[in-house]
């Protein structure tokens, strides 16, 4: 089975924790800190890679995580950086959020190479806290966490024209006849397992790529059949080419193939009919005179709402260079930048939610109340009881604006300040 959709799950390096150490020299009393800083977590990077045309590798692994910063070192002497992770991906990838669903990047167009999770920073040394007050700090600011992200990868294939229609009209033949592609025909449903990508060569150098995307049954866009795993390749064609048999070889109506194929395309993404489309009514090879009542009909239903429709024949060749010629002649009228997905959403604004704080004054005692993750996580590696502990949580609290804050809401000298299970008066 083609595997053009995958889950897996990234994860950002660690920063690197601060050093606590005292430079020991001999003729040198009391050296004063040196604990270097932490070094940088490694990156979580997708780029484009313009060997891989599936998500095939994505089955068998689907853990993968960039390096961690080193922890800094004695001697001020800084920690190395993690390296980055770059996860290599086929043209047309969209990464998504596995939790929302949101896209997070689109690796089309001129979009080759995405940071999608930032490393953590480094946390400071010991060196960093050392006031005239407290000249011997024995404690380091640790690295920031790791961010880990459930992601889902779905490949769009990129073509500008898809042939579309139900199985066994002759789409696998006539990408044959008019591309390098050498996709499987043989006369049994679902011989396309896969989109196959062929470029049309037409004069003067000019030509476009084609898309056999795999053959639609009705309930596709509900999930019946293969349809619905290819229908998504559909979304970034400019052009749709609707194949039938003109012949009706299987007792098959083309008309009400035709309504039915609009039908799934509607219901999966309504903005798939409004793209510019034709019908090309093939098998014309066995009909006497290449014409019937079928072709007849097509015309006088389909022509009139602006969609033209081309008789051919896929094995003969016949009608077909007037085929791809109306088809470059609509892609000529169309925009020619392709069609690329917006961002809707960035990892890193959880890792920045990991770093908030809020001040709210309680309504049932007036206290200041000072809560969220980095509150938390500070009072989890900070001993208040230990007089070097309580200057360590002044300076932060002065530091990350928290202090300041307090005074915008309008805090006294004797209010209350809580947070979490640490209460005390504020004082200046």
């Amino acid at each position: 089975m083609f595997a053009d959709r995958a889950t897996i799950i990234i994860k950002s390096g660690k920063g690197g924790d601060g050093h606590v150490s005292f430079r020991r020299e001999k003729y040198v009393a009391n050296g004063g800190p040196d604990g270097g800083d932490g070094g940088k977590g490694g990156d979580i990077i997708f780029a484009v890679d313009d060997g891989v045309n599936t998500l095939a590798e994505f089955r068998y692994k689907r853990k993968f995580a960039a390096q961690p910063g080193e922890e800094g070192k004695k001697r001020n002497c800084h920690g190395k950086n993690g390296a980055d992770l770059v996860i290599k991906v086929p043209a047309g990838t969209i990464i998504k959020d596995a939790q929302t669903d949101k896209i997070i990047a689109d690796l089309s167009g001129g979009n080759r190479r995405q940071t999608v999770l930032t490393g953590g920073r480094g946390g400071l040394g010991n060196q960093h806290f050392a006031t005239s007050k407290m000249q011997a700090p024995k404690y380091a600011q640790p690295g920031q966490e790791a961010v880990e992200l459930e992601v889902q990868l779905e490949l769009k294939v990129i073509a500008d024209v898809g042939l579309v229609g139900f199985p066994n009209v002759g789409k696998s033949t006539l990408l044959s006849r008019t591309t390098n592609a050498q996709p499987k025909i043989a006369n049994y449903h679902f011989t396309t397992l896969q989109p196959n990508l062929g470029v049309v060569d037409l004069e003067n150098g000019e030509g476009f790529v084609i898309a056999d995307i795999p053959g639609l049954i009705e309930g596709a866009s509900e999930g019946v059949g293969l349809g619905h795993e290819f229908l998504r390749h559909i979304e970034r064609t400019r052009v749709m080419i609707h194949i039938v048999d003109a012949a009706s070889v299987e007792g098959r109506d083309p008309l009400a193939d035709l309504y039915a194929i609009q039908k799934e395309l509607n219901a999966y993404n309504p903005k798939l009919c409004e793209k510019p489309q034709v019908i090309a009514a093939n098998k014309i090879d066995v009909l006497y005179g290449g014409e019937n009542e079928i072709i007849a009909k097509l015309r006088a239903e389909f022509e009139p709402q602006g969609i033209p429709v081309y008789p051919i024949s896929a094995v003969s060749g016949q009608g077909v260079k007037e085929l791809l010629y109306g088809v470059k002649k609509l892609l000529d009228e169309l925009p020619q930048e392709p069609i690329v997905y917006e961002a809707e959403f960035d990892p890193m604004s959880r890792q920045l939610k990991e770093d908030s704080y809020t001040v709210e004054i309680s309504p049932l005692d007036g206290a200041f109340v000072v809560e969220g993750p980095k509150i938390e996580k500070m009072l989890g590696y900070t001993n208040l009881e230990a007089e070097r502990g309580f200057l360590f949580f002044q300076k932060f609290l002065k530091e990350q604006g928290i202090l300041a804050e307090l005074e915008e809401k309008g805090i006294q000298e004797g209010d209350t300040v809580r947070m979490y299970a640490l209460e005390f008066e504020y004082y200046k």
